[in-house]
């Protein structure tokens, strides 16, 4: 029997929804929590303030994750193919630095590891990647209607148009990474 070796990795993809019901998806994921960090305003902030732009904060999850399964690398790989890494502060209609592309890095290895990943995924684009890697400030967990979107969601009109594209796209790329459904 394999010891579990979690971890946690906190990236901004755009839109929270997205980017959470994309690893819910994946093997090794235990858990997955929309939240919001980078910013540099005091106080807890809330998703009509973010939505703002005045925060300085990113739509983030925080994916905790074991190692022993899935690498710290394997996620960026997902999360670097499942956005688009070129846009500066948007994915598709999301506009504004809330919804940019973003690795916030929790220790000196997972800020090398997201170097190298960045540097090797950059010959798959045409345009430049603009991923930000940070390290992780406070991490702030967004409201419970935020949490779990998708499955609570699926007939809203944004989930069928933006997330399930996102999830068909993950499926295709990583099949040997996503969990038995």
């Amino acid at each position: 029997m394999t010891l579990k070796k979690m971890q946690q990795a906190t990236l901004g993809g755009g839109c929270f929804w997205c980017t959470e019901a994309v690893f819910l998806e994946v093997k090794g994921v235990e858990k997955v929590v929309s939240g919001y960090t980078g910013g540099n305003v005091p106080g807890r902030p809330t998703y009509r303030e973010i939505c703002s732009g005045l925060t300085g904060h990113a739509e983030v999850v925080q994916v905790t994750f074991d190692a022993s399964i899935i690498t710290y690398e394997d996620i960026l790989i997902i999360f670097m193919t499942t956005h688009d890494p070129t846009s500066l502060n948007r994915q598709g209609a999301d506009r504004g630095t809330q919804y940019r592309s973003v690795v916030f890095y929790h220790n000196k290895e997972q800020q090398e590891v997201a170097e190298v990943v960045i540097k090797e995924m950059a010959v798959y684009y045409e345009n430049k990647i603009v991923t930000e890697i940070s390290k992780l400030g406070v991490f702030y967990k967004a409201e419970e209607a935020h949490q779990n979107y998708y499955k609570n969601n699926r007939e809203q009109g944004y989930c069928s148009f933006v997330i399930t594209p996102k999830l068909a796209k993950l499926r295709e790329l990583h099949a040997d990474k996503l969990k038995s459904i």
